[in-house]
């Protein structure tokens, strides 16, 4: 009587298959500008958010007595003509960095998104006048832009919010700073956007003829349900890149329009009026120049590493 040998399923060590973004991390992890820049990122992100409350002075305290002071253990970047804690008001300055840079970002790319994935999937007539509107946008230079904006719309605000504070006596109309803030939110994100619409667009043109966007058209699924679902997501990758880049960008747009007396004006810190002000007199009192000078050099070379980074890890062809 014979037997018939039983088998065993031959077992084989099979690895899981990793995601995108898992081997992005890897690939972004072995590249180490791009550490660095995201250290330093997430360093300047952690003091925007608490920084303002460890601080031992506050950033607008002034101490007469203590003017134009070279650094020392109990003001570690010196203080400035009028007495205030240079470190405190560069502390404050992230903080109004990365609001602006943050904001600023966000609408750009809601703005860029949009309008760049509507013209890609549509095409014809909305294609054209969206990317008319791209070409006269960085037509303009952005400096007279800015200037455009501040010049006609500062005065108006300003003077309703000052009779709206007559009326209520209301002190919230008498915070100018949001003023700065709205007008420099606004004036940036028209001059931010047309990037990633081209961005997009140009994702969404080779995107949407592929099979899985013809079997959706096919399924009956509407045009939003696609855009939203299956075209969007798929263009992520190159966005992600640009928004990292973009930034550092932004920061660096907001201290130059601030240096000009354009952004965000005293007595709000930033390091762009920071430096503006320290620049008068920097052969007297260099420290006043070198530290929000130094900050913000340093908070665009960490967005530049870390942004490269990103472009070499989402690339699927850069990896080794």
């Amino acid at each position: 009587m014979s037997t018939v040998p039983v088998t065993t399923p031959v077992e084989t060590d099979i690895e899981p298959p990793v995601s995108l973004w898992r081997d992005a991390w890897h690939r972004l992890r072995r590249n180490r500008l791009a550490v660095f820049g995201l250290i330093v990122v997430i360093i300047l992100a952690f003091t925007a958010a608490f920084g303002p409350y460890l601080t031992p002075h506050d950033f607008l305290s002034q101490d007469l007595g203590a003017r134009n002071l070279a650094p020392s253990m109990s003001h570690l970047f010196g203080t400035d003509d009028l007495g205030r804690d240079v470190f405190s008001r560069v502390v404050y300055g992230t903080r109004t960095a990365f609001l602006v840079a943050v904001v600023v970002t966000f609408i750009a790319v809601l703005i860029g998104v949009t309008l760049g994935a509507m013209a890609g999937f549509f095409g014809g007539l909305l294609d054209r006048i969206v990317m008319w509107l791209t070409d006269m946008t960085m037509s303009i230079p952005n400096l007279l832009l800015v200037v455009v904006i501040n010049a006609s719309l500062k005065s108006p605000i300003a003077s309703w919010m000052e009779s709206r504070y007559l009326a209520t006596l209301n002190p919230i109309y008498r915070e100018t700073v949001w003023v700065d803030f709205l007008l420099v939110f606004g004036s940036m994100a028209l001059i931010s956007w047309p990037p990633y619409a081209r961005l997009v667009r140009a994702q969404v043109l080779s995107i949407r003829s592929r099979p899985y966007i013809t079997a959706a058209k096919a399924l009956g699924l509407t045009n939003r349900i696609i855009l939203m679902r299956y075209v969007v997501p798929n263009a992520l990758g190159p966005l992600i890149v640009a928004v990292s880049a973009g930034l550092g960008t932004a920061m660096v747009l907001e201290s130059a329009f601030s240096f000009l007396g354009v952004g965000v004006n005293p007595p709000t810190p930033s390091w762009g009026n920071m430096i503006s002000d320290g620049l008068r007199v920097w052969q007297h009192y260099p420290h006043l120049l070198a530290a929000p000078a130094a900050i913000l050099g340093l908070a665009s070379v960490a967005f530049s590493f870390l942004g490269d980074g990103l472009n070499d890890a989402l690339n699927p062809r850069g990896a080794k």
